[in-house]
């Protein structure tokens, strides 16, 4: 199989995703663009690529006829564009979450994906997550039984995220930039939700910050099938030692059985009538988290992108693709607008509100 080519776009968020590339055996890294040419000059010495690789022109980037993939790590409210202009340019995209800040251009996004008939998978990395995953497989297999209920959430204290100038503007919305990980385990289980109830406020540290949306959540949902799930979040404040809690999990509860797969310590637990099993993955730890500590976690992405060139090789479609991603970007504005009314809303309504409730069946 030939290596497809991999362009990153944004190379603050792309620092993974370029490591991922840089590692893995069946990509290669051709073109790095960003605006601060100082930071492409530095991620081009950090991972021993030749300098000519880097650009600060986007046009350069899609004229580059080695790139055959964009991978988008750009500040959120830039993501429709940068993939409309990506698919136009007849790229294959790789998008980091979340996919879309609003849907007001989804449907742009939708007409070019159609239009250039190449590949969109968004960037969920935590189902790609050694522990969530083996959580999936799990599933699968009929251990749990029935599903009855999810539950997620994601607790982290980003107050340093705050030394990024777009995370204190209009445009940043925690809702969308964090809360997108534990509301995508939600789909990945219950794809049919449709109805959102929840709240949120801003923090007195996340106001102090500089912070202009809510920082902490809680949310109940609704799927068709009558299955109920929660998710919940906070952002700028301190959590829990991970020795008690491990800041993001999964928790699955069927009629069989139950289990939860946990972030920082590598752990997944699971349990039924007859036994009770703790799993653990810290052999993984040095692939999964390479740098930074454990605040950036380049693992995950080689597993996604490594499954992206595998579904190029088969043409198959990734998930979660274009369809899943608007879907779960309508979710989310969901439960913006559950926060802001006090009232349930349901899916549908924000959906047709653009003209895609068809997505509802696709």
């Amino acid at each position: 199989m030939k290596k497809p080519g991999l362009g990153v776009l944004g190379l603050g968020e792309g620092r993974s995703i370029i490591s991922a590339g840089v590692h893995s055996p069946l990509w290669e890294v051709v073109a790095l663009c960003d605006l601060n040419e100082t930071l492409g000059r530095e991620r081009c010495a950090e991972f021993g690529l030749p300098a000519a690789l880097f650009t600060t022109s986007l046009d350069a980037l899609l004229a580059n006829p080695a790139v055959d993939v964009v991978g988008i790590y750009t500040p959120d409210h830039l993501h429709a564009e940068h993939v409309i202009r990506a698919l136009r340019a007849g790229k294959h995209v790789i998008c980091t979450k979340p996919f879309l800040d609003q849907l007001g251009r989804a449907r742009d996004v939708l007409d070019a994906v159609r239009t250039s008939g190449r590949r969109v998978m968004v960037g969920q990395s935590s189902r790609f997550f050694a522990p969530f995953a083996r959580q999936r497989e799990h599933f699968a297999s009929g251990a749990f039984g029935e599903l009855n209920s999810v539950e997620a959430y994601y607790n982290a204290d980003h107050r340093w995220f705050l030394a990024k100038g777009w995370a204190k503007t209009d445009s940043f919305k925690w809702l969308y930039g964090g809360l997108s990980h534990p509301v995508d385990f939600i789909r990945w289980y219950l794809p049919d939700i449709e109805e959102v109830m929840g709240y949120s406020r801003l923090s007195e540290n996340g106001r102090a910050g500089g912070l202009v949306h809510p920082d902490t959540f809680h949310f109940i949902y609704k799927a068709k099938s009558g299955r109920i799930a929660r998710v919940s979040g906070t952002y700028s404040a301190p959590v829990t030692p991970n020795s008690r809690d491990s800041n993001m999990s999964c928790i699955l509860r069927g009629s069989l059985g139950a289990g939860q797969a946990d972030y920082y310590d590598l752990r997944y637990a699971w349990k039924t009538d007859t036994q009770s099993v703790v799993e653990t993955f810290e052999d993984q730890d040095a692939h999964f988290f390479r740098f930074g500590g454990h605040s950036h976690h380049a693992g995950e992405y080689q597993n996604y992108i490594e499954y992206f060139a595998r579904c190029l090789e088969r043409n198959e479609t990734p998930t979660p693709d274009v369809t899943e991603g608007i879907v779960t970007v309508a979710l989310m504005q969901a439960m913006e607008e559950s926060c802001q009314t006090g009232r349930p809303v349901k899916v549908r309504d924000v959906l047709a509100r653009f003209g895609l409730e068809e997505l509802l069946t696709a």
